[in-house]
Formats: C-alpha cells, sequence, structure tokens
C-alpha cells in the first residue's frame, strides 16, 4: 500500500491547532512548511510537535546555525542567529522546518532538545561549535569539529577566513606549534584583459 505525502496546507492547520499561542509564525512556500516560534516557547513547542497525534514528528532529521547578519547583503533586522530543525513523522509521513532565534546576539542561548531527540545531540555541538550558540541542558557541550584550542567560531560572519590561529611543525621543538596567522589579509581581483573585437564583434 503507497502512503502519500500530507499537503502542507493540511499540516500547517494541525500544527497551528496543536500549537496555538505558542506558534509566532508559519509559512508554506515551495511545497514545505516552516513555522517560527519564541525562545521561551522552544523546548514546549518541540514536545508539542513530538507529541501531538495530528504532528507525531517522532525524528529530528537534522539542526543547524544560521547567522542571520548581512542575510542576502541586507543590513541585520532582528536578532542575528537561529536555529533551524527540520522534523521528520514517519507515521504520517509529513515534515515541518521549525526555526527559533536566540534573543541575545553577544551569548546566543537556546535550551537544548536532547531530552526530546536523542539525534540533535551532535547537532547542537556543531552548531555551538561552528557558531558559538549555546544550548542549556546539554550535557556534553564542546567542540566537535574544530580542535580543543581553536579560538572563535568559523561560521560566523564576521569570523575573518584565514582564521586566528595557524599550526605548523617545528623541525627544533618535533612537534606541532600553534601561533597567530602570519598570512596578510588581502583581496585578489582578477584582471580581466578583452581584445577590441572580442567575441567577434567589429
Amino acid at each position: 500500500m503507497t502512503t502519500y505525502a500530507v499537503n502542507p496546507q493540511t499540516i500547517k492547520t494541525h500544527v497551528e491547532a496543536a500549537l496555538g499561542g505558542l506558534l509566532k509564525s508559519s509559512v508554506v512556500r515551495l511545497g514545505e512548511l516552516t513555522i517560527v516560534v519564541e525562545a521561551e516557547n522552544y523546548l514546549k513547542a518541540a514536545q508539542i510537535l513530538r507529541d501531538d497525534p495530528t504532528c507525531r514528528f517522532e525524528q529530528l532529521m537534522d539542526l543547524c546555525g544560521v547567522d542571520y547578519s548581512t542575510y542576502k547583503d541586507q543590513p541585520q533586522s532582528g536578532p542575528r542567529y537561529c536555529v533551524v530543525s527540520h522534523l521528520l513523522s514517519l507515521s504520517l509521513n509529513q515534515r515541518v522546518r521549525l526555526k527559533v532565534f536566540a534573543p541575545d546576539d553577544n551569548f546566543p542561548v537556546l535550551p537544548s532538545l536532547t531530552g526530546l531527540w536523542g539525534s540533535v545531540n551532535w547537532f547542537e555541538r556543531e552548531a555551538f561549535d561552528l557558531f558559538g550558540i549555546v544550548f542549556e541542558g546539554h550535557s556534553d557541550l564542546r567542540r566537535i569539529l574544530t580542535d580543543y584550542g581553536f579560538i572563535g567560531h568559523p561560521f560566523r560572519k564576521d569570523f575573518p577566513i584565514s582564521g586566528h590561529v595557524e599550526m605548523r611543525y617545528d623541525a627544533e621543538l618535533k612537534r606541532v606549534v600553534y601561533q597567530p596567522v602570519t598570512i596578510e589579509p588581502r583581496e585578489i581581483t582578477p584582471r580581466v584583459i578583452r581584445e577590441d573585437n572580442y567575441g567577434g564583434r567589429h
């Protein structure tokens, strides 16, 4: 027996009814439902999305951080850091994208979802490592992709492309050493030379 995906508008109706006043916005675009909740409602809304019989999002498929500063080359409006989760209901064959913004740009903190979905553990560690978003209640929040001595969070848009620290092998010490970056930042613009009749024009 074939199970067809639920119409996104139907999912929207069910999610809006289940979350009620916890929902800040819900939009269907390109056939997908995206919902936004406030940080103080994040954990409660996530639990409802998992447990409500019309939602039943049993699996968290992905979680990532987003830095909205200079988003689409526009000045920042609203909070800078966002966490985006993709939830899947196998039993009802439906999906939803859940977004929440950290209220403090200087110290972004959000509740951890590790108590609801075990799969979120490493995703939250990655968002912490790359964006510096702290997940309150996470039992083992530490870097997962960068080195333990790494400085900063490399997916932040103000993080320098060359980084802050470089490592090299020191033959005298016979070990790897860390030192401040010695590469001078520069912008490389390729030189383009076109002939007068380039492209067959006379």
